[in-house]
C-alpha cells in the first residue's frame, strides 16, 4: 500500500512537462469562456442516493459537506430531506459553477467551494468551520458522469476526444495531460502505472507497443488512438465487466491514467483524514466507491489500519502480544479506534439500481461514526 502512495511521486518525476504543480487560489473564479467542458443537456443520475440520504440520516439545522458536489444529484437529496447547511466542494470548475447555480436556488443553504480534498481544510476554517463541528460528509469517489460523458475532457473510452483526464480542467497550467504522460515516460514508468492504478495483467506489453509507437513518429493524443492502440496491441482477447457485457480491453488503462493524472489515491486518503478532523465525535460520514483501490483505503481508515501495513496484518494480529513490549498507554493510543462501522458488509445497488443505472454496478457504500472521543 505504501508503494501505490509513492509511486505517483517517483514516477512523476520523469515526466517533461510534470514541473511543480503551481497553486491556484481556490478564490479565482473559473472562466466561464474557457473553462466550460460539459454540455448543457449531460444528465446526471446520483448512485445510491435513497441509501447514502438514510444512512447520513440528516436533520433540520445540521451542518454537512458534499466533498464531491458533481452535478449535486446527492446534494439535492440531502437537501429535500432536510434543512441543511450545505457546504458543496469539487475539483472541477464546472462542477463548481454548477453547485453556485443551486446556491443561487437555495440561498445560504448552499455554500459552493473549489477545490481539492487537499485544499478544503482553509476552504472550510475560512467560512468559520472548525474541528468537530460537522455532523454529516458524503464523499462520492473517482469520476463524475459528467466528466465521464464530455468528449472534451478525455476520460471515455466511448467518445473521441483529447486525451486530457485532468478533474481540475486548466486550474493548474502545469499539470501533465494523460497525454503528456503517455508520451513522455519510459516503458518501466507506465507498467508501474497500469499495474498499481489499473490492475492490468498486461501492462508490460501494453506499455511497450505505446513506447513503441514513439519511434514510429506516432504519439497518442486522443481517446480513440489510445483505445485502438491497445486493442490492437492485444489482439481478440475478451474482457467483461461484473454484468457480464463485453467490456474494451482499455478499461484498465484508461482507469490507471486518471488514477495518476489526478493523485486521487493521495487525494483519497486526505480527504478521509480530513473528515475525521471536521466530523463532531458521532458525525456521520457515507463514501461510494467504484473499485477495489478506492475501498482499500476507505475500509482501512475505517477498520484503524495503517497504509503501510501489509494486507495479511490485523490489528488483532499486530498487537496481539504487544503488552509485552510497549506500555499500556502506547498500545491504547495505537489501537484506538477512530471509526465505528455501522454496516458489517457492504452497501451494493439494487439490481432494479444496476438495470436502470448501469454505472453504479461496481458502486460501493461505507458508513461509518466518528467515535466517541475519549477524556484524557
Amino acid at each position: 500500500m505504501s508503494f501505490i502512495f509513492s509511486i505517483r511521486r517517483n514516477v512523476s518525476l520523469l515526466c517533461r512537462k510534470y514541473a511543480h504543480t503551481r497553486f491556484i487560489s481556490t478564490e479565482i473564479q473559473p472562466n466561464r469562456n474557457t473553462d466550460v467542458y460539459f454540455e448543457e443537456n449531460i444528465g446526471h443520475t446520483p448512485v445510491m442516493p435513497n441509501e447514502v440520504v438514510e444512512a447520513l440520516n440528516p436533520q433540520d439545522n445540521k451542518v454537512f459537506i458534499d466533498m464531491t458536489f458533481g452535478a449535486g444529484g446527492h446534494t439535492r437529496h440531502l437537501l429535500q430531506a432536510a434543512k441543511l447547511k450545505l457546504f458543496c466542494l469539487d475539483r472541477d470548475p464546472c462542477a463548481y459553477e454548477k453547485a453556485v447555480k443551486l446556491a443561487d436556488e437555495y440561498g445560504d443553504a448552499v455554500t459552493p467551494l473549489l477545490g481539492k480534498f487537499s485544499e478544503i481544510q482553509p476552504l472550510l476554517t475560512k467560512h468559520g468551520i472548525q474541528p468537530n463541528s460537522v455532523d454529516g460528509i458524503l464523499i462520492d469517489a473517482g469520476c463524475s458522469s459528467m466528466q465521464m460523458d464530455s468528449s472534451v475532457r478525455g476520460f471515455a473510452i466511448s467518445r473521441n476526444g483529447p486525451l486530457d483526464m485532468r478533474m481540475d480542467g486548466n486550474r493548474f497550467p502545469d499539470q501533465p495531460t494523460a497525454a503528456d504522460v503517455l508520451n513522455s515516460l519510459d516503458v518501466p514508468s507506465l507498467v508501474k502505472i497500469f499495474k498499481i492504478y489499473g490492475e492490468e495483467k498486461q501492462a508490460k506489453k501494453i506499455a511497450q507497443a505505446l513506447f513503441d509507437a514513439k519511434y514510429m513518429l506516432k504519439t497518442i493524443n486522443t481517446t480513440h488512438e489510445l483505445a485502438e492502440l491497445v486493442q490492437s496491441t492485444l489482439g481478440s482477447e475478451q474482457r467483461f465487466d461484473k454484468l457480464q457485457r463485453t467490456a474494451h480491453v482499455a478499461t484498465k488503462i484508461f482507469q490507471a491514467l486518471r488514477i495518476f493524472v489526478n493523485d486521487e489515491l493521495n487525494e483519497l486518503n486526505y480527504a478521509m483524514e480530513m473528515a475525521h478532523l471536521f466530523l463532531k465525535p458521532g458525525g456521520r460520514i457515507a463514501v461510494l466507491t467504484f473499485h477495489s483501490l478506492e475501498d482499500r483505503i476507505v475500509k482501512r481508515h475505517f477498520l484503524g489500519i495503517h497504509m503501510d501495513e501489509p494486507v495479511s496484518h490485523t490489528l488483532r494480529q499486530k498487537y496481539k502480544n504487544a503488552f509485552a513490549y510497549h506500555s499500556l498507554d502506547d498500545v491504547n493510543e495505537v489501537t484506538a479506534k477512530r471509526w465505528h462501522p455501522l454496516h458489517k458488509n457492504v452497501i451494493t445497488p439494487t439490481n432494479d439500481e444496476i438495470e436502470s443505472n448501469p454505472r453504479s454496478r461496481s458502486a460501493k457504500l461505507r458508513v461509518a461514526e466518528k467515535v466517541l472521543e475519549t477524556p484524557e
